[in-house]
């Protein structure tokens, strides 16, 4: 049977729409419910529906008025403060495109994407200008001054038209600029039976930064375009994380998987109003998953995608241990230029008409969306099996070359990360001798755990030449500010002297 699930179409986006007047369309059904909580330095500050959107559309009115018009490019270096989406939206409303980077980056490294991108202007938090900058900056107490301005109304137009820019992470090479439609934040609704089980009801809580598009969409702009509450903690430290998910009865909770496994580190008492737990960015470890089960007594549910598309496949409440497509989606596995069969391993490919796809990626002032036969294919490999669940195996170039056999890492951590004692498993080949490559495992393990199980765990359940050939302890695998790992860093944790 060919590896392909057509759950398609989605229900049609609008024809006359916006992303900001979607996002905050349930204004008028809950003005007073809360629609935002951000801590700063601790201490929570709170915004009721009718709060954010007068912030939002009174924003815009500034915003206009001070020289932004639609089609406007505007780069964001904003922190973790109700600034951030007041902004995003407030430039959605105008039909300007809103361009968040994290404040984390330097400023050589937001000159190579105002480079990429030539924006027309910049918003920044007040200490975060940008020297040599020429175009119109604006810094975040500025706009707050707007806020209380004669509301903007929203531009309504084709859904199809760009919506927002967000770069992808680097993590194998430099940043893409990724242009979505306005069409994309419908899109996610398909993740709402998809993925989350989301309800007007639910509060959600995400540990992650607004920069970031799993936080920006599950975390914000989700649970605003249904009526829900959404929660931003502002702290991955798991003590503070665990007595905010008390404090503001959080019914979901959304994080990267490093945050889950510091969190299960806690002596902890586990939230009465928690339903499930969300995990994206990186693979979840199976442990991780299990542990979080048995503690909590709620799963977490795993999902996968990209900054190109967000997340198509994941797994729900009820079936919260395989990957599924989500409805509305159509999905395959490719080699090449051909369907493999159900249980091959091959790319995983979207519908070059999936409704939360990108535009393209902006190159030399071009926007390029590339696309084979009617196929988005993506740079990761995956199996679909005989009942149509999808398992990821690993990123195209991180496959292993192990005596001449094709040996995907994931499958490799997978077994090492079931060892007791393993909190998280890193795979790569390291050169140990000019133009010899063996592969190694680099773990962090509680102080319990003894490398030689480690060992034997890999010779009972994976082949002689999957098997690595090095296994080394360390502190913590090297990961991005997002959580993601870093892979092409692993290779010089290793120590021949060990």
């Amino acid at each position: 049977m060919d590896a392909l699930i057509d759950l398609s179409p989605a229900v049609p986006c609008p024809q006359n729409f916006n992303l900001a007047a979607y996002v905050l369309s349930t204004v008028t059904k809950t003005p007073h419910k809360t629609a935002l909580t951000v801590y700063e330095a601790g201490i929570e500050r709170r915004y009721t529906y009718a709060q954010v959107a007068q912030a939002v559309f009174g924003a815009a009115t500034g915003l206009r008025q001070a020289g932004i018009s639609a089609g406007d490019r505007v780069m964001l270096r904003i922190g973790n403060t109700v600034d951030f989406p007041v902004c995003f939206l407030a430039l959605a409303a105008l039909d300007a495109i809103a361009m968040p980077c994290s404040i984390a980056l330097t400023d050589r490294e937001v000159k190579v994407l105002v480079g990429k991108t030539q924006p027309k202007a910049m918003i920044c938090d007040p200490k975060l200008g940008l020297a040599g900058y020429d175009g119109l900056t604006f810094d975040s107490q500025q706009v707050q001054q707007f806020q209380n301005l004669c509301p903007a109304r929203p531009i309504l137009g084709d859904p199809n038209r760009p919506g927002y820019i967000i770069f992808t992470s680097g993590t194998s090479g430099q940043p893409r600029a990724v242009l979505h439609a306005h069409r994309a934040v419908w899109a996610r609704r398909m993740m709402w039976a998809g993925w989350y089980d989301l309800t007007p009801q639910d509060v959600m809580m995400h540990a992650g930064a607004f920069n970031w598009t799993y936080t920006l969409g599950t975390g914000l702009m989700d649970p605003w375009a249904i009526g829900a509450s959404a929660v931003i903690p502002n702290t991955q430290e798991p003590g503070e994380l665990w007595q905010i998910m008390r404090a503001e009865q959080a019914s979901i909770f959304a994080a990267a998987p490093g945050i889950y496994r510091r969190l299960l580190q806690e002596p902890f008492v586990c939230p009465s109003h928690l339903r499930h737990g969300l995990s994206a960015g990186d693979v979840l470890p199976r442990s991780v998953r299990q542990s979080w089960q048995e503690r909590t007594q709620t799963p977490i549910c795993e999902a996968f995608g990209m900054t190109e598309c967000s997340t198509f496949l994941s797994a729900t409440p009820p079936a919260p241990r395989h990957l599924a497509v989500q409805p509305g989606r159509k999905i395959a596995i490719f080699d090449g230029a051909n369907l493999v069969q159900r249980g091959q391993t091959g790319t995983i490919s979207i519908d070059g008409q999936d409704p939360g796809l990108m535009l393209g990626y902006i190159e030399d002032a071009a926007i390029t969306l590339p696309l084979k036969n009617g196929w988005y294919h993506t740079a990761d490999q995956g199996q679909m099996h005989a009942d149509g669940q999808i398992s990821f195996v690993g990123r195209s170039g991180d496959i292993l070359n192990a005596g001449g056999y094709r040996v995907a890492p994931r499958e490799i951590e997978q077994v090492l990360e079931a060892c007791p004692g393993v909190q998280e498993a890193g795979v790569a080949e390291v050169e140990v001798r000019p133009d010899v490559f063996v592969i190694a495992a680099f773990v962090a393990v509680e102080e319990r755990c003894d490398l030689a199980q480690v060992d034997a765990m890999a010779a009972r359940h994976l082949a002689r030449y999957k098997q690595p050939r090095i296994v080394q302890q360390v502190p913590a695998l090297p990961r991005n500010p997002n959580g993601k790992l870093i892979r092409a860093a692993l290779p010089q944790l290793w120590n021949s002297e060990l």
